[in-house]
């Protein structure tokens, strides 16, 4: 029983680790580089399943009706673009390039990538507002969908970025990842009431699927440290102030929220981002190095989530002793 429990406690960490040690047989036994070679398609299709996976259970338990924003959505946005700015400030105004470049884009991939939309899954397990999440993460794609059409192209100076052709690309992945399951979840809501008292029924059934989708993001960020083409120490520094700037997105969050008693929300809508996403746009525009940033950061949002989970459980159980 303790097993199970801890399992339940550590599910975040505990699905990294299996990540990283899976990614490092196929990676390390020469024997297997066939098997990885088959498998890595593979893995790709499955991580956009699971998320949508995810977002469909969580839409299935989201009163509709209170899906609008409030004050603190505000405030965490201004947040977000202010960061933005400075981080732009700083690029453009010390004219950096090389690995200072590089690492100004890692940080600044954490900062503009939108709130993840498995964060609506830790809020209800912290005991926060589901629609007010859910509200702030279509929100939070929108400014992403804003700023990084008009910020990436005055970083890399790349001619096929324009803002119209970025624009509508961000908007398509938002459209995938956010619109069509919370559609299709309000349709089965409406319509199939017995498979939706099915999908509500599993206890925590977005969460352990959240997990089983951080294993393969998780393999996937240890590939790309791997066979990043930079010195160990320059990924030790990005991976270090990827830490810095978790801890601080989640401090800012909070401190934000509890002005609106909304301590857990704003914590997570400014401090876990979606950096499957961020991961991307690296990768698309920017240095490909730069994506070790947001692989590192979800190392460090996810021990975050993991350590609050088991806070908030260790307060209910001394609450019901």
């Amino acid at each position: 029983m303790s097993i199970i429990r801890f399992i339940k406690n550590w599910t975040l960490p505990i699905s990294m680790a299996i990540g990283m040690t899976t990614y490092s047989v196929f990676a390390f036994i020469p024997p297997l580089d066939g098997a990885a070679t088959f498998f890595a398609p593979i893995m790709d299709t499955i991580l956009p399943l699971f998320m949508f996976l995810i977002l469909f259970v969580t839409f299935c338990k989201v009163d509709f009706r209170r899906l609008i924003p409030v004050k603190w959505h505000f405030w965490v946005g201004v947040f977000q673009v202010v960061f933005v700015l400075l981080i732009m400030v700083v690029i453009l105004g010390c004219k950096l390039r090389g690995n200072a470049l590089i690492l100004m884009e890692a940080l600044l991939t954490c900062i503009i990538g939108p709130c993840a939309a498995a964060a609506a899954v830790v809020t209800q397990k912290l005991g926060g507002n589901l629609e007010e999440m859910t509200t702030y993460t279509f929100l939070s794609n929108f400014i992403t969908a804003l700023l990084i059409p008009i910020c990436f192209p005055l970083i890399e100076h790349s001619e096929h970025i324009t803002f119209l052709s970025a624009f509508l690309k961000i908007l398509n992945e938002v459209c995938i990842v956010l619109v069509v399951p919370m559609f299709m979840a309000y349709i089965v809501k409406h319509h199939f009431h017995r498979f939706h008292r099915w999908v509500i029924g599993i206890k925590d059934l977005s969460y352990y699927l959240w997990g089983c989708s951080l294993m393969i993001v998780t393999g996937t960020t240890l590939k790309n440290i791997v066979h990043a083409e930079t010195t160990t120490s320059f990924l030790v520094l990005i991976g270090l102030l990827g830490l810095v700037l978790c801890i601080t997105q989640f401090a800012a969050g909070r401190m934000i929220g509890h002005r609106f008693d909304a301590t857990v929300n704003a914590g997570q809508a400014l401090g876990q981002k979606n950096t499957a996403f961020a991961i991307w746009i690296a990768y698309t525009y920017l240095n490909p190095i730069a994506s070790v940033g947001p692989g590192c950061y979800i190392l460090w949002q996810n021990i975050i989530n993991s350590v609050e989970i088991w806070l908030y459980r260790r307060k209910g159980l001394e609450r019901s002793a």
